[in-house]
């Protein structure tokens, strides 16, 4: 089974440290939740590993193939970042045609909140519309472990419900690392969680200990 590894993290701001040597792995079949306060580093993680951001050290690797560059990426990983990525000025049927591969396309091209876009430039979309697309376009190429920051951001209720739906039904065949301020629906979703705290990671086996290092506040 295909398996996304990653060690000795190590990066710094200004002289302070907010990564120190991060490990985490990740398996095709498994949400895996990176959780933690604002500002503590989570998108840091995810584009260090995708490659767009650089680290004192790393270590990515996926089934013996080192990932040292987002062009190491192609067909292994890929990331959704905070910021809208979709192309000005492009039809969305046009963009869905040029992202993914033929076997892939059919099903974004019949989805049911996606054919009322589908002749729209990406400019004329919301915020959700473009995430929904965004999301949709990434869980569905052929990369074996996608990295998804703030999917939740800016979408309706109804969007986010879609969203997870959608997780779920590709989770078999592909590795998931998400993280976002939605708690509760991340957490819902996840096999397992990891929570990033003063630029270390730590496993979490019981959601109490969420509330024991201060990501929940006990509700006396």
């Amino acid at each position: 089974m295909s398996r996304l590894f990653v060690d000795s993290i190590t990066k710094s701001y200004n002289n302070r440290v907010i990564l120190s040597d991060v490990f985490l792995s990740c398996e095709i079949g498994e949400v895996k939740a990176l959780i933690g306060r604002n500002g503590c580093g989570k998108s840091t993680v995810l584009k260090i590993i995708f490659g767009v951001e650089k680290a004192e050290s790393k270590f990515v690797k996926i089934d013996g193939k080192l990932i040292k560059s987002t062009s190491d990426c192609k067909g292994l990983i890929s990331y959704l970042p905070q910021k809208h990525f979709l192309p000005n000025g492009v039809r969305v049927i046009k963009i869905i045609n040029l992202f993914l591969e033929e076997r892939y396309r059919e099903k974004l091209l019949s989805n049911k909140f996606i054919i009322p876009l589908l002749n729209r430039a990406s400019q004329e979309l919301s915020g959700g519309q473009r995430r929904i697309i965004e999301i949709l376009l990434l869980i569905h190429s052929n990369s074996k472990f996608i990295l998804l920051d703030e999917p939740f951001n800016g979408v309706s209720p109804i969007l986010k419900e879609y969203i997870i739906e959608c997780i779920m039904e590709v989770k078999n065949e592909k590795g998931i690392i998400i993280t976002d301020h939605d708690y509760e629906n991340v957490l819902n979703i996840a096999d397992n969680i990891i929570f990033l705290k003063d630029g270390y990671l730590r496993v979490i086996k019981e959601k109490s200990q969420l509330t024991e290092l201060g990501y929940f506040v006990r509700m006396d």
